[in-house]
């Protein structure tokens, strides 16, 4: 697939301190993205270099193609940014707001008349359209910050931290918006400290220490934590002696005489824990109860950042 962000040996150094050091992302176009990490990692350091906010000590980005250090205000044509912290003016109404960034990102007349209005039911903003956006609570000034990146329709949307602080509730609309503006077409790079919730990215790359730790799905980056998938079993007896030579890793053994639980590390648990039960039935193993055990990406994280 075309990429929508190439990142190549970002490095960005503030005096003699370091906040990104030779980071590489290949964004692929129509995914959600998600650069996963706790404060201080470098995300928001990395993505104000991809939107040309920030000039890279060593290294590039190209968006779509186009570099960014030379061309940053094509790119900013096609890209759309909500910032951590709300930016917008708070002195003007919404509708204000909408309309002044709407003229800045070159929208006129009717078009932007048709945005606007278009924006405003969309994210249930039009009955607050004459209130200062000073005045509005804090999901609503989040509301009206996605609502302004997406005036101009562009092609790669970048939100940095956009659930920090906010309710669940409001916390599950954001991703669902996410999900529906990339099925019509939309990349999106999010941050976010929010383990759980990088579970929506289609990929994403654990920041740690201004460097990536690790980048694929949310599931392969769990099977690099842990070396596969983990499955537990409850069976009668001990089934150690019936697991030698089948090629599950035993990770650990509880066991009372009569019942036993252990835990296995293999490959692929969707694949392996029908085969492995019936492995064990036939070598006069009963087993119990048999499931394979959910893993998070903080555990994951702690793992590959830590080793433990």
């Amino acid at each position: 697939m075309a990429l929508a962000i190439e990142a190549v040996n970002l490095v960005k150094e503030f005096g003699g301190f370091r906040a990104v050091d030779g980071v590489n992302l290949r964004v692929e176009e129509g995914v959600i993205f998600g650069l996963l990490g706790p404060n201080g990692a470098g995300k928001s350091t990395t993505i104000r270099m991809i939107l040309g906010l920030l000039k890279p000590t060593s290294g590039y980005v190209r968006v779509f193609g186009i570099d960014v250090e030379r061309n940053r205000r094509e790119v900013l044509r096609i890209t759309g940014y909500m910032p951590q912290h709300f930016s917008l003016y708070e002195d003007l109404t919404v509708e204000e707001n909408m309309r002044l960034y709407a003229s800045l990102f070159g929208l006129k007349g009717g078009e932007a008349e048709e945005r606007i209005r278009e924006l405003m039911d969309e994210f249930v903003l039009w009955e607050f359209r004459n209130r200062l956006a000073g005045k509005l609570s804090g999901g609503m000034k989040q509301r009206l910050a996605l609502a302004v990146a997406l005036l101009h329709r562009p092609k790669l949307l970048v939100v940095d931290e956009p659930t920090a602080g906010v309710d669940p509730p409001l916390r599950r609309y954001f991703w669902e918006k996410f999900r529906e503006l990339k099925r019509r077409g939309v990349t999106i790079l999010v941050t976010t400290h929010y383990m759980d919730e990088a579970e929506n990215c289609d990929r994403i790359a654990l920041m740690s220490r201004g460097r990536v730790a690790a980048e694929g799905t949310p599931l392969q980056i769990k099977r690099l934590a842990f070396g596969g998938d983990l499955v537990e079993l409850v069976v009668e007896g001990d089934p150690r002696p019936a697991l030698d030579g089948y090629g599950a890793r035993l990770v650990e053994f509880e066991g009372d005489g009569s019942y036993s639980r252990i835990r296995l590390l293999v490959p692929d648990a969707s694949e392996a824990l029908v085969p492995l039960t019936k492995m064990l039935e036939q070598r006069g193993v009963k087993v119990v109860r048999a499931y394979p055990l959910p893993v998070s990406l903080e555990d994951a994280f702690i793992r590959l950042t830590t080793g433990r």
